[in-house]
């Protein structure tokens, strides 16, 4: 099967400092948020949105990174940071490809159960393969392929791309 790059470094790095405006206007009035980034490169992308996101705004963020067994959901979700440090704030919960959206759905249903102030979702490539009525806030690409097709984020350091397989 053939790959297909669909997002370059350069495009990656503009997706991201869109996703970080569209943050900051969401939680302009927020003294700091929670960017939830599922492990592992959930996680990369939720370090690289904060880092844009200090660059442009007073907001502090807070990063956590999400553990979820993607091949068994029901097993115990594990964050980085206790729910005593994310109760009463605004999360983003971060991933890098929205499949099926289980893993997303999962993820959120881990924070419901605290209080929080305001909770949104991003991702950098949305599929639009849903099984499970999940919406994504902030997203950098939406891409409608078959179900044969992959998505994969390659993070690295000077040559991060998306691929479609």
């Amino acid at each position: 099967m053939s790959q297909n790059i669909i997002l370059t470094h350069q495009e990656i790095e503009h997706k991201i400092k869109r996703i970080a405006y569209q943050i900051y206007e969401t939680f302009v009035e927020e003294e700091s948020i929670v960017l939830a980034g599922i492990a592992s490169n959930g996680y990369i992308l939720a370090e690289k949105l904060s880092v844009s996101l200090q660059s442009i705004s007073p907001i502090k963020v807070i990063l956590c990174e999400v553990k979820i067994d993607k091949t068994n959901l029901n097993s115990e979700i594990t964050t980085s940071i206790s729910k005593e440090e994310y109760q009463n704030k605004g999360i983003v919960l971060v991933d890098d490809v929205l499949n099926s959206g289980s893993t997303l759905m999962y993820g959120v249903k881990h924070f419901l159960d605290v209080p929080l102030k305001k909770f949104k979702t991003a991702v950098l490539v949305d599929r639009n393969h849903k099984k499970y009525p999940i919406k994504v806030d902030f997203k950098g690409i939406s891409l409608s392929t078959s179900s044969h097709e992959h998505v994969s984020v390659v993070f690295e350091d000077n040559n991060s791309f998306a691929e479609l397989s």
